[in-house]
């Protein structure tokens, strides 16, 4: 027998890893919603995306025995909504929320964690007082209660520049904010929660400094699991903290503030109720204080992950959101990949521009040939302007990424600036005017 498994935005990467699952034979993979409707589209209206995936189902003739997804909201929303309608596994929406709202998620891990938890509080963009109403000190991050990517998320230093932000912050916040507020429809939020809604924002002191990394794990009838090692390094620009360069897995954190930090996963995943669904938490260690807080937590695992742990351990982890969706035990496999270590590099530049020539594809498979088990993925065209690419923070431009192994981590390193010579790019700048 062969489970029919249905992934949200079935993308190029999906098609490409999940065929290596182990046992791969025993699934049969179906599309569910298009990229176009769950991840590239200008607005999400979240209960029509609900009615034509139970419609797509519906038209399905078999049974339908898991839904998966691996894609940011609105998809991690739509997995529990449409789990609870179809009588499947899977983390309630609720415990999914805790993690979504990021105030609400704050509140609960003050509960069981305080001393990982940040000064923070909830701001109303568009109330005209905003700024005097700030409680917590300068400098701060804000960001929006729903959003990804660090998109609309700013340093604050002073009362000006928040006042200079808040007219973007308020153009722009409706993308997320109405579908997240039609999701949080769904569910009973607590009084102390539900004023805060998808239109409002957290302002948060900042933790940005130290090493930064990510807990894959996952939970199963109430047992917390990590997945392979557990713990992925997050390698930031030192310019501007904010902006991603790449993933490392495994982490090179010191055993001891690992296992702390899986001590205090286990602690505040009990916390949020959820079960029956792989997540992830980042961390930030402050090795001066030794101290480590947590930056915010995922009802799902890493897209950006699946690769990376596919090149050491021998599966994408993508392993852990079908098995646990199906109910059975994961059959992830530990270090029987091709590399001791692996990266996902992102592609960036820092300036807008328009791209005027790509890597051919000669490049591309040389750099494939080159280095077994490399993976390009490019997010730009010839003729696009940087400007115009979607999910980008706020003072960068991605335009590709690179997945890639090594035999040590200077290996590593070494191969990804081969590879970033290999593959040719000619952006030609623009000014900020044109």
């Amino acid at each position: 027998m062969r489970w029919n498994v249905f992934v949200v935005g079935y993308d190029e990467l999906g098609r490409h890893l999940l065929p290596m699952l182990n046992q791969a034979r025993d699934y049969a993979f179906h599309s569910l919603l298009s990229l176009d409707e769950v991840v590239h589209a200008a607005e999400y209206p979240f209960k029509r995306l609900v009615a034509d995936a139970l419609d797509e189902v519906a038209r399905f003739d078999g049974s339908v025995d898991a839904i998966v997804g691996y894609w940011d909201f609105p998809t991690s929303a739509l997995i529990p909504v449409l789990r609870q309608r179809l009588g499947l596994p899977g983390p309630s929406l609720e415990a999914v929320l805790k993690c979504e709202h990021k105030y609400w998620s704050r509140v609960e891990q003050r509960s069981v964690i305080p001393e990982c938890v940040p000064p923070f509080q909830a701001v109303d963009p568009f109330d005209d007082y905003a700024v005097e109403k700030v409680e917590i000190d300068y400098p701060f991050w804000i960001k929006p209660i729903k959003a990804h990517s660090s998109q609309l998320g700013f340093r604050i230093d002073t009362p000006e520049q928040l006042r200079e932000v808040m007219p973007r912050i308020r153009q722009g916040i409706g993308r997320f904010g109405k579908p997240f507020d039609e999701v949080c429809s769904y569910a009973e939020l607590p009084d102390e929660v539900a004023w805060v809604t998808g239109h409002h924002c957290i302002a948060e002191a900042i933790i940005s400094a130290g090493t930064q990394c990510t807990l894959e794990g996952y939970v199963q009838d109430g047992q917390v699991h990590l997945t392979g090692s557990g713990m992925i390094d997050s390698v930031r620009d030192e310019t501007h903290r904010s902006v991603l360069l790449r993933y490392e897995y495994p982490s090179r954190l010191p055993e001891p503030v690992q296992k702390r930090m899986v001590g205090h996963a286990r602690a505040v995943v009990r916390q949020l109720g959820f079960d029956n669904g792989p997540f992830n938490i980042e961390f930030y260690h402050e090795a001066e204080s030794d101290r480590i807080w947590v930056l915010e937590i995922n009802p799902r695992l890493s897209r950006s992950h699946a690769a990376i742990y596919q090149l050491v351990d021998g599966a994408p982890h993508f392993q852990v959101m079908v098995d646990t969706a199906l109910g059975i035990k994961p059959r992830m496999p530990y270090r029987q990949g091709q590399y001791p270590v692996a990266a996902k590099q992102m592609l960036r530049v820092f300036e807008d521009g328009v791209v005027r020539r790509m890597p051919a594809a000669e490049e591309v498979r040389r750099v494939e040939e080159t280095f077994p088990g490399t993976k390009v993925e490019f997010n730009v065209s010839e003729g696009m302007r940087l400007s115009t690419l979607m999910h980008q923070d706020s003072f960068s431009y991605e335009l590709g990424v690179l997945f890639i192994g090594g035999e040590s981590h200077a290996d590593l390193l070494s191969r990804i600036e081969q590879c970033r010579e290999m593959l040719s790019f000619d952006i030609e700048p623009v000014s900020a005017s044109n």
